[in-house]
């Protein structure tokens, strides 16, 4: 019986576990493929096949590379566990791991974060989950259940400039997905368009709980679209929005989901251009929402007032579990410093006279290299290099 290889899957026809033609072992197999393809065997996985966990990560594949590796994977049988981080696989090597788990059912953990997947590698995810071909479990990417039909709860594909035209198929497929829970999306270049797909996909999402889109370019426009599918996702409990460029206006315009949001626990969105005004508003929002299950707000980098601790003070007595992370109190000063004098006006007062050790010295060690305002005719080099060096 033959294992398909052949153009259905993309793949050469080099494989037959007939009698009449067969390869003596999977090396042999990889081998014959790396000539195929014009790439150099990698001996650390000839070495490895009959262990259940490969791990290639920073080998430098390459799309040609990934394509030798998938098709010595088709008919494995012994590697369950496999790590392909930071191989510049692209969107063509992804292709290749898609045809090539059709025919696999034993990889259960893979791990394709950092390989520039781009528009082409998230068509390539998109078609993975609709197809329903495996089942696959990401590490790092993707976790599944090993059922007849896949599971996948995790996904990870931070770093892999996805941009607009990715971000609005990643949009379609969380609308269709019914399994993922947790997906990282962060540095992916997702804006405008994009943002906006992706909240449109959250929206109609009924399973995922963890969601990090951070370092990102939502902007405002993002986060109105968020604050949309706020109003309707009832499963999202932890949403990381932190460097988006969201603004006090966006964060308003996010506060209108959150004012009516019953299952957000943790809300991430530090780094984000807000001041005290859109703190205030953060914790409005959950001071409206009587049925709001908010746990952690981060605003990290927000400097409050005096009203916004009043504020939340009022807030965590109806909701003591409810954390607030910001950046400090602004506008108090914890220790009255002592008044220096200063110098400028008292070489104004003195006049010229003033010698170079009181200028250099004499205020409580503050040093003044005000060369222009003084008289160094007099001082010789030796005895203010000895001045400089008393007060390194």
């Amino acid at each position: 019986m033959c294992i398909p290889l052949g153009p259905a899957c993309g793949f050469p026809l080099l494989y037959c576990s007939s009698r009449e033609h067969k390869c003596n072992s999977g090396a042999e197999l990889y081998i014959e493929a790396c000539k195929l393809v014009g790439v150099v065997p990698v001996s650390y996985f000839i070495r490895n096949m009959e262990e259940p966990v490969m791990n290639l990560n920073h080998h430098g594949l390459g799309p040609k590379g990934t394509k030798a590796i998938a098709i010595a994977l088709v008919s494995n049988t012994t590697i369950t566990h496999l790590e392909l981080e930071d191989n510049w696989i692209l969107g063509e090597g992804t292709t290749y791991l898609v045809q090539m788990l059709r025919e696999n059912c034993y990889i259960q953990e893979m791990n394709i974060s950092n390989n520039h997947l781009n528009t082409d590698g998230a068509e390539a995810i998109c078609r993975m989950f609709f197809n329903n071909i495996s089942n696959l479990s990401l590490v790092s990417v993707c976790r599944f259940f090993p059922q007849a039909n896949y599971r996948m709860i995790e996904l990870d594909l931070s770093h892999n400039e996805f941009a607009d035209k990715a971000g609005e198929q990643l949009g379609q497929m969380l609308a269709n997905n019914e399994s993922l829970e947790i997906l990282n999306l962060s540095w992916n270049q997702l804006r405008m368009k994009g943002a906006v797909a992706l909240s449109a996909g959250l929206r109609a999402n009924g399973c995922l709980k963890i969601l990090n889109l951070a370092w990102n370019g939502f902007g405002n426009e993002g986060a109105l679209a968020l604050g949309e599918a706020l109003k309707v996702n009832s499963v999202l409990t932890e949403l990381d929005i932190s460097s988006n460029h969201i603004n006090n206006e966006g964060t308003i315009k996010l506060c209108r989901g959150l004012e009516v949001n019953g299952s957000l626990r943790i809300l991430k969105i530090s780094q984000n251009p807000i001041t005290v005004e859109g703190a205030i508003a953060l914790v409005t929002s959950v001071r409206k929402n009587s049925k709001s299950r908010m746990e952690e707000i981060n605003v990290s980098n927000v400097l409050v007032n005096e009203g916004f601790i009043k504020l939340l003070d009022i807030v965590c007595e109806i909701r003591p579990e409810l954390d607030v992370i910001y950046g400090g109190v602004g506008g108090s000063i914890s220790k009255k410093l002592e008044q220096l004098p200063d110098p400028m006006k008292l070489i104004q007062v003195r006049g010229p006279s003033l010698n170079a050790e009181q200028c250099l010295c004499n205020f409580s060690g503050v040093v003044l290299f005000t060369a222009s305002l003084i008289d160094f005719s007099g001082v010789y080099w030796g005895e203010l290099n000895y001045m400089l060096g008393c007060i390194k």
